[in-house]
C-alpha cells in the first residue's frame, strides 16, 4: 500500500505533462481566399472566445491555396472566393465533399486612389475602361488564375471593353495586393470586391459592375479530407446568425439560412 502514493504522484506529473499537448490540439487551419481576411479574422476571434480554440489562418488566392492543399500544405478548412477552385480541390480528393457549403455571394467594383478625379463610372455595355485609366495601369488578380481577375475579365469582355483594355492590366497574386496597388497610387484603378474596397481607406468605388455581366460571385466553404474533428463544430460555427452579422457588416451576402 505504501506505493499508492507514489503510483498517485507519477499519474498526476503524467496528467500534467499530457494536459497542454491536448491544448495545444485544439487549433484549426484555415486556408482562406485573401478577401475574407477582416471578416474571418473577427469571426475566428468569437469563436475562440467561445471555446477556446486558436486558429492558424493562411491568406491568398484560391488558387494558390487550393494548389498547396493538393501538394499535402496541413488544413482543416478552405475557403474559397470562387467554385472553380473549390471544385479543383474536390477534383483532387483534397476535400471532404459532404461539407461543402456555398456559403457567401459578393459584387465586383472599379476603384481608384481616394484622391483621384475619376468619379461615378457608369459601368455598362461599351464602356472605355482604357481611354478611362489614361497612361495608368488597371489591377486586379490574374485573369488566368486568381478568382477576382477571372470575375473582372469575364465582365469586361461582355462589355466590350476587354480588349482595348488588356494592355493596361497589372495582374496581382490576390485582390489584396491589387488593392494594395490602387492604394498606393501604383494604378490609376482598379477591379476588386466591394468588401476590400470597404476596408481599405486609400481607395474609394468609383463603378460597380452589373452582377449579370460575370459569373455569380460564389464563396464555397469545406472541411480538408485531413480535418481535424473539431472542424465541424467549426463550420458549423461559419453557418451561424453570429458569423452572418459579422460577414454582413462587412459586405458580403449570406447565401443560406443561418443556423443557431
Amino acid at each position: 500500500m505504501s506505493r499508492l502514493p507514489a503510483l498517485v504522484s507519477a499519474f498526476v506529473i503524467l496528467l500534467a505533462a499530457f494536459a497542454p499537448a491536448q491544448a495545444e490540439d485544439k487549433t484549426i487551419t484555415v486556408f482562406a481566399a485573401a478577401s475574407m481576411k477582416n471578416a474571418l479574422d473577427e469571426i475566428d476571434a468569437a469563436y475562440t472566445a467561445k471555446t477556446g480554440v486558436k486558429f492558424t489562418v493562411s491568406y491568398a488566392a484560391s488558387s494558390v491555396l487550393a494548389k498547396q492543399i493538393e501538394q499535402g500544405a496541413p488544413a482543416d478548412v478552405f475557403v474559397s472566393a470562387d467554385t472553380d477552385w473549390m471544385d479543383y480541390a474536390i477534383s483532387k480528393k483534397t476535400i471532404n465533399e459532404p461539407t461543402r457549403v456555398n456559403l457567401l455571394g459578393n459584387s465586383i467594383v472599379l476603384i481608384a486612389p481616394k484622391d483621384s478625379k475619376i468619379d461615378n463610372v457608369t459601368i455598362t455595355q461599351g464602356f472605355d475602361l482604357a481611354k478611362l485609366a489614361g497612361d495608368g495601369k488597371i489591377a486586379t488578380g490574374d485573369v488566368k488564375s486568381v478568382p477576382v481577375g477571372k470575375y473582372a475579365k469575364a465582365a469586361l469582355e461582355k462589355l466590350g471593353a476587354w480588349q482595348a483594355a488588356e494592355p493596361k492590366f497589372a495582374m496581382a497574386e490576390s485582390v489584396r495586393a491589387a488593392l494594395t496597388l490602387v492604394a498606393r497610387g501604383e494604378a490609376a484603378l482598379g477591379i476588386v470586391y466591394s468588401t476590400d474596397a470597404k476596408v481599405e481607406p486609400g481607395v474609394k468605388i468609383v463603378g460597380t459592375f452589373p452582377a449579370d455581366s460575370h459569373p455569380a460571385i460564389i464563396y464555397p466553404v469545406a472541411a480538408t479530407t485531413a480535418a481535424k474533428g473539431e472542424t465541424s463544430d467549426y463550420l458549423a460555427f461559419l453557418r451561424s446568425t453570429t458569423a452572418k452579422t459579422i460577414l454582413e457588416k462587412y459586405g458580403f451576402k449570406f447565401l443560406i439560412s443561418p443556423v443557431t
